[in-house]
């Protein structure tokens, strides 16, 4: 199914740099009519370039949100991100995914499909994807005006946007809801649910409750709101439904993370590594592999300095690289990546975690108790990483907690939260917080910005940060603008950093993180 990308990308020769709104949103080899034969090819180029290819996972993701998730660390003294030193540049890169390989596709789609058709409504759901991933990097962005052919956007406010993703999903879903049973949409391109509408409607349902927990500080009543009309309409709740995208070796259509864990450039953060082998965590051997000196699992700590990774055990052979899903060692001792390996864009667990955080608020979820939807969570998420029921149920009543990781600089354990349901429910909402985080993996954008909302789960400071608007135990709470803006739409963007409510910098909270 992905060489109708490749395809795809030739026909409308997209360039991956940005330059100003105008270039970025008009394509002068744009295609004069859209219609039924074009449509799937471009919902398939929006569809991989939004979950990010390998053009873009490293420096958009892997040295930016996979870091301050903490499921990584770096052990190359090449990056200065995991002690919060933004390259700049990079920035404009997360734009080019959205702005130039994904919306211009949507929109010519959103304008020629029929109207209330299954394309329309697919359209706008891969649409609030791509959006809600950019804005919760950023803040306010430019929004209501992409992909016109204007000169310059206006910056929108993040509640405005969150608006209208709710509206998007809510009538996308009420569309394909009154197609006939059995209806798919761009099937044999599609490339993710290969368009089994009723998988994308329970897709989008649970794409708009994780986005309700999302507001739920700072929006209360609408974020109850969005939440039990999404479960009421019918979330993700087997893995027979998780939402895997196909890659492909054609072109650069190949599963990102797996690339760059060949060059073996980070290893598995110190953070993770106390949870996972305090709890005795099965999934440890599949997130993860042993190094390929000691055969052990071994860790480090996120924001080292140039001389701390200069030290031994803290060298990339001395540390655990990403698991064979993505990445197999071979015998001269580098790694082959697997880059056909499906991209997890979504799983069950992550929606019988955020229902369980909003039956803890009160919310209607559905019959079953905070504890039982947490524990279903947690036992869909080991499933699906190999698993079995017996084993899933002994850890859900496990006593373990997690432990010193063993690393150069002598952590002590990250944390003290059990995983066997307590009585507490602040202690309760660690819980929630640090088993979705668990199962998130490796989707270090969503579990950044969860950490960012939750403050869950409890996490250590990085070593050293380069960064001084980030003080010693400070965390990174959003992506400054990039340098493109000032250049080429420097009024609207002065516009949007008054939206910001603070400086236009990495310690400025988003709307949405109120503590």
């Amino acid at each position: 199914m992905n060489k109708y990308i490749v395809i795809l990308s030739a026909i409308l020769s997209l360039s991956s740099c940005t330059g100003n709104f105008e270039e970025m949103n008009t394509d002068p080899n744009k295609l004069t009519e859209v219609g039924q034969r074009e449509m799937p090819f471009m919902f398939a180029k929006a569809q991989s370039s939004a979950s990010m290819n390998r053009s873009f996972y490293q420096t958009v993701q892997n040295l930016g949100a996979d870091l301050y998730a903490q499921y990584f660390a770096l052990t190359s003294t090449s990056f200065a991100t995991d002690r919060y030193v933004m390259t700049r540049d990079w920035q404009r890169r997360f734009w080019s995914v959205v702005y130039v390989d994904t919306a211009p596709q949507l929109k010519s789609i959103l304008e020629n499909a029929n109207p209330n058709s299954g394309e329309e409504a697919l359209a706008n759901i891969l649409w609030v994807y791509a959006f809600h991933r950019l804005t919760d990097h950023f803040g306010p962005i430019p929004y209501f005006g992409a992909a016109e052919a204007n000169k310059s956007i206006p910056y929108n406010k993040q509640q405005e946007i969150y608006d209208d993703f709710f509206k998007r999903l809510d009538a996308a879903v009420s569309n394909l809801k009154a197609l006939p049973a059995g209806t798919t949409v761009f099937k044999g391109y599609e490339l993710m649910y290969n368009g089994d509408v009723s998988k994308w409607i329970k897709f989008a349902n649970t794409l708009r409750l994780r986005l309700a927990l999302r507001i739920s500080k700072a929006d209360p009543a609408r974020a109850k709101t969005e939440a039990e009309s999404a479960v009421k309409s019918g979330v993700l709740t087997d893995n027979s439904e998780n939402a895997f995208l196909d890659k492909s070796s054609a072109g650069n259509d190949t599963n990102g993370l797996s690339q760059v864990a060949a060059w073996n450039e980070f290893a598995m953060s110190s953070t993770i590594a106390s949870y996972l082998k305090g709890y005795n965590d099965p999934r440890l051997s599949v997130y993860f592999q042993p190094d390929i000196t000691s055969g052990k699992y071994n860790s480090l700590r996120n924001g080292l300095s140039a001389t701390a990774l200069g030290i031994a055990r803290n060298r990339p052979a001395q540390n655990s690289n990403i698991g064979t899903y993505w990445v197999l060692p071979q015998a001269d001792k580098t790694f082959a990546p697997n880059l056909t390996a499906k991209f997890h864009v979504m799983c069950c667990a992550e929606a019988y975690f955020l229902r369980a955080e909003g039956a803890l608020n009160g919310w209607d979820m559905g019959t079953e108790t905070a504890q039982q939807l947490y524990e279903k969570g947690i036992q869909a998420s080991l499933i699906q990483w190999g698993a079995n029921s017996e084993t899933a149920n002994q850890y859900i009543q496990s006593a373990a907690l997690p432990s010193a990781p063993d690393d150069a600089n002598n952590s002590p354990a990250v944390a003290s939260t059990p995983i066997k349901w307590a009585s507490n429910v602040t202690i309760q909402r660690e819980q929630i917080g640090t088993q979705k985080w668990l199962a998130l993996f490796p989707n270090g954008m969503e579990a950044w910005a969860e950490f960012r909302r939750t403050g869950y789960p409890k996490m250590y400071p990085v070593v050293q940060s380069d960064n001084p608007d980030l003080p010693g135990g400070a965390f990174i709470k959003r992506f400054p603008y990039p340098p493109t803006e000032e250049t080429n739409n420097a009024t609207e963007l002065e516009k949007g950093r008054a939206l910001l409510g603070g400086a236009d910098n990495t310690a400025t909270s988003v709307w949405w993180d109120v503590d």
